[in-house]
């Protein structure tokens, strides 16, 4: 079993994401450990969050005070749902949050069921409880629990892969192409993508681009160059050729890839929690900084492209959750690029008349209507990215990916680009 621990300064975002998938019907409550209780045993995200407002209220100085952690049996093990409550206890007890607030999720959408656990890491005097060799403690509570409930003991290959963090890569620090090999590689190896803007996106999270190159003159064979970037998006270095980087990142395995990815995108069980995450926080967003900090919240990035007089022609979500990257238009036509587009710069909010099931509305505190206004409490914030210090444990050719607006509005401009180049 491996455990993933995120430090996030927002609760609501942890609770949000756990809560869609009850909503969603692919995730359940499975206890919670002194919390307010409800007559149903339903919970909102507002009810939830009460139980932890003296905690928060009483805190002196930490700044990341929520605490997201996951707990992953190995797939191959059975575990019922009893178990898991045990395996939960034992740990918060052993990991010193046993007298803390928290609450249980169960995550049942992908092959792997696995549990969520949310509290808060100061006491009721508002301290902070200590976390001191926490890495080491988690791991050594890990192993202890493999033995105590039979789960399969996860292997040292398993664990030094769980703490492999993916850093963007930085050319002024030298070794640039071994920065990009383990970023590539890694990206290439854990997430399902289906056409070469949402591949570019997700590469731009880690100061990466790519382009492909057609077969002329010069060129023998269609193929992929990739360039490390700064933090402004911009290229800055020679182009590698995809062959430094293995088969994988090359115009023949990607096409593949692609292609595979577009079916897995179609069955993706977390498709519909993504659609209502989304249309959530569009609903109570004030402004382009506000939805995307929203969304990180619940672990989902935005990757939003602009042509130089600022007109949005490309929106992309990447949810890190389901290791899946959609462009907004393939989810649906009301996260295409046009529509945020009018509502950011033309000040035309959507109304979002969405069919799929919006039912998760109802954990936004309909109670508290000032919940989200912009002085709100720090605790209605959705927390920054998730800091995991431990964790668990992508076609190009037209006839694979179909006509998408997006796609084909970027390959025009960037050919406009090298034509004013030349």
């Amino acid at each position: 079993m491996i455990a993933k621990i995120g430090r996030g300064t927002n609760l609501f975002g942890a609770l949000s994401y756990n809560n869609i998938k009850v909503e969603q019907q692919n995730g359940k409550i499975l206890f919670t450990n002194k919390m307010i209780e409800t007559i149903d045993g339903k919970y909102t995200v507002s009810q939830l969050a009460k139980s932890f407002d003296l905690y928060l209220a009483a805190n002196k100085n930490t700044e990341k005070t929520t605490l997201h952690i996951s707990l992953n049996p190995d797939p191959k093990d059975k575990v019922s749902d009893k178990k898991y409550i045990k395996m939960a206890q034992d740990y918060m007890n052993e990991m010193g949050y046993g007298k803390q607030p928290y609450v249980v999720f169960k995550h049942t959408d992908i092959d792997r069921p696995h549990i969520h656990i949310v509290t808060v890491s100061v006491d009721e005097q508002g301290n902070k409880i200590s976390d001191k060799f926490e890495k080491r403690k988690s791991m050594k509570v890990c192993r202890s629990l493999e033995q105590k409930y039979h789960l399969i003991n996860a292997t040292d290959k398993d664990i030094s892969n769980v703490f492999l963090e993916l850093q963007p890569v930085d050319y002024q620090k030298g070794h640039v192409k071994n920065q990009m090999t383990a970023v590539i590689n890694k990206l290439l190896e854990d997430y399902k993508f289906q056409t070469i803007g949402e591949y570019n996106a997700l590469l731009s999270l880690y100061n990466i681009t790519t382009e492909k190159v057609q077969k002329n003159e010069k060129v023998t064979e269609n193929a992929f160059l990739y360039f490390a970037s700064n933090n402004k998006g911009e290229k800055s270095t020679v182009p590698f050729k995809s062959s430094l980087f293995g088969d994988k990142a090359g115009v023949k395995n990607l096409t593949v890839h692609f292609a595979k990815s577009k079916e897995w995108l179609k069955l993706n069980p977390a498709k519909n929690t993504l659609k209502t995450a989304i249309s959530s926080i569009m609903k109570i967003a004030v402004n382009e900084g506000d939805f995307k900090s929203r969304l990180e919240g619940m672990n989902i990035q935005t990757v939003i492209r602009k042509n130089d007089s600022g007109r949005i022609y490309g929106v992309t979500f990447i949810d890190h959750n389901s290791k899946a990257v959609y462009n907004g238009s393939n989810l649906c036509k009301e996260f295409s690029a046009n529509v945020f587009n009018d509502w950011w710069n033309n000040r035309t909010k959507p109304d979002l008349p969405i069919n799929f099931d919006d039912s998760s509305i109802s954990m936004y505190s309909s109670e508290n209507p000032e919940s989200f206004s912009e002085n709100s409490h720090e605790l209605f914030n959705f927390f920054e990215n998730v800091l995991n210090f431990t964790v668990d444990g992508f076609s190009i050719l037209p006839e694979n990916q179909g006509e998408d607006y997006e796609e084909l509005q970027f390959e025009k401009i960037t050919k406009r680009k090298r034509a004013k180049k030349r």
